[in-house]
């Protein structure tokens, strides 16, 4: 029997190609013919029409057409199940990748990184609304009471009980190696001092203008520098502050410093009462010694309180408050009420109560908490949940509950602190009234009184999720304030550093892109895991996957 030379092997496998090709142009014909018969006979067109129309088509550049169909049909059939795996895999891994950033950018700013680049980028290229068109004026228009009201809502506040930067957040850097406060808050932070301790007079004493220019550096040595040589020519009362607060390592190093500018700061107050009348120069440099001087004196109080001499640190804020009753601003009531906890003096603190919880002016959690826990007080050391459920609650628990839920309604993220179900940080230097940075410095400083009233953070425990089901839809509509704003994630986001996870109210439901790739990503794992099992049996389904493709694409071009 002769043996085959190699040229015919190859010379025979040509030929079953170019048999194979002409069986699959031939099918891709009658396929064609047939479904196109079909459309005719649907529309109700006669066959007559239909036969010279079909020569037409498989005659014209459709068979061009056909022709690369076969050949994506010849590639398919020699592809092996490895590539179907390499094929499932990559995309697997791929989809895996954007999955993980996705989920990464969505816990760090609260948004899907896909959508945010679709509305911004790729929303205007495809034709999307410009907002400065004319067509929009009527809806912004109709915004403005909203957009107003947030804004005022989303206003930052100075923190009445902030630290000292040299005694305790330099010591906390030293310690941990993080950085407590943000560039956001400390900017913040000069922005206040530049208003409170300087005034357009400064130029004239050379000390003040010393301590005008260090307000403005953000190097602390530079700041620390400029203050000393203020001192070098004039006892000034802004540059005692700048060393107490930024230099000084320990609160008695403070408290010295401070002491200090309250003399400078007394005298320069008597000098500029006596001719604050003399024209709007003298009114301005009258009320910036003014503030200083307040600044100072509640310094002074805090630093007593944080040196265990409350009684002093209460007599010193009580005197302040006596003194100027309109400086509302630096919030001296919320210092006030802490003391008189730390006392447990609960009707002094229900007399401030009474004065500052009023509905004309401005509430905070210090305030709505407080009042919260004087009236779980009454009840909290024998409230027990089942027997509340066995008979109901009693008129002074029913009191009790609803302050809690006002105060959760007010800011929703400070229960968590104060069942220790997160973990506490430094308190910011301002903080967002309703936010996250509000609820961290008020249940840093308030723990340890709602610890000390037996059975208080039991009663918070079993009451404070009520309050959710009374207001299901926080954003639109509140129960006893305003909705709540939504602004206060990206405002606290600011304000606190980047190793605390910002409390989020309401939560967030998951973008779609996160959903999607998550779907995805399992779908291709699935794919790449039965593809590695049966090799055999998936390829079969990718071919036939592909063909029912290919016909549907046909279906669609006729």
């Amino acid at each position: 029997m002769e043996s085959k030379s190699p040229n015919s092997f190859i010379i025979f496998r040509e030929l079953r190609c170019i048999q194979n090709s002409r069986l699959h142009a031939l099918s891709w014909s009658y396929l064609n013919g047939l479904c196109f018969r079909c459309f005719c006979f649907l529309r109700g067109q006669p066959f007559s029409i239909t036969n010279s129309l079909l020569h037409c088509f498989l005659n014209l550049p459709s068979s061009r057409t056909l022709f690369y169909f076969s050949a994506v049909s010849m590639f398919l059939n020699t592809l092996t199940p490895k590539f179907y795996v390499a094929l499932t895999g990559t995309s697997s891994l791929i989809s895996g990748l954007i999955l993980i950033f996705e989920w990464w950018y969505f816990r760090k700013y609260g948004t899907s990184f896909i959508e945010q680049v679709s509305v911004s980028h790729l929303r205007p290229l495809l034709g999307g609304v410009d907002n400065s068109s004319p067509s929009n004026s009527s809806t912004s228009n109709g915004d403005t009471d909203s957009s107003r009201q947030n804004v005022s809502e989303c206003k930052v506040w100075r923190n009445p009980l902030n630290l000292f930067r040299g005694a305790e957040y330099n010591r906390y850097t030293w310690v941990t190696g993080r950085e407590p406060l943000t560039y956001y808050d400390m900017n913040l932070s000069a922005q206040d001092h530049q208003t409170f301790f300087t005034c357009d007079s400064d130029h004239l004493r050379p000390a003040d203008a010393i301590m005008q220019k260090a307000w403005r550096e953000r190097n602390p040595q530079a700041r620390i520098s400029a203050a000393h040589e203020a001192l070098v020519l004039e006892d000034c009362a802004t540059a005692y502050i700048l060393l107490a607060e930024e230099e000084a390592t320990t609160i008695v190093e403070a408290e010295k410093l401070f002491k200090q500018a309250l003399k400078a700061g007394e005298v320069c107050y008597r000098r500029s009462q006596q001719v604050q009348h003399h024209g709007a120069q003298h009114e301005a440099q009258h009320r910036r010694d003014t503030n200083v001087l307040v600044y100072i004196k509640r310094r002074l109080a805090m630093c007593s309180r944080k040196l265990g001499r409350t009684r002093e640190a209460v007599k010193m804020m009580r005197d302040l408050m006596k003194e100027f009753p309109l400086l509302s601003m630096f919030n001296i009531h919320e210092n006030l009420l802490e003391s008189l906890l730390e006392l447990q003096a609960y009707a002094d603190v229900q007399a401030v109560l009474a004065k500052y919880d009023d509905i004309s002016l401005p509430k905070s959690a210090t305030i709505c908490y407080t009042a919260a826990l004087l009236k779980a007080r009454a009840v909290s050391d024998k409230f027990s949940p089942e027997a509340a459920s066995r008979r109901g609650l009693n008129t002074a628990e029913m009191n009790a509950v609803e302050a809690i839920h006002r105060a959760v309604e007010f800011n929703p993220h400070v229960p968590k602190y104060l069942l220790e179900m997160k973990s506490l940080i430094l308190p910011p230097e301002h903080v967002l009234k309703r936010g996250d940075s509000e609820a961290i410095a008020y249940a840093f400083f308030h723990l340890q009184h709602w610890k000390r009233v037996e059975g208080a953070l039991n009663l918070l425990h079993c009451t404070w999720e009520g309050t959710f089901r009374m207001i299901p839809y926080p954003l639109e509509k509140g129960h006893l304030f305003y909705p709540y704003p939504i602004c206060t994630e990206t405002a606290d986001r600011e304000l606190l550093p980047m190793f605390h996870e910002v409390s989020v109210y309401p939560k967030k439901e998951l973008p779609f892109f996160i959903l999607f790739t998550a779907g995805l990503c399992s779908f291709t794992a699935m794919l790449a895991l039965l593809t590695h099992q049966f090799p055999e049996l998936m390829g079969v389904f990718a071919k036939a996957v592909s063909i029912l493709l290919s016909y549907m694409y046909i279906i669609c071009l006729l």
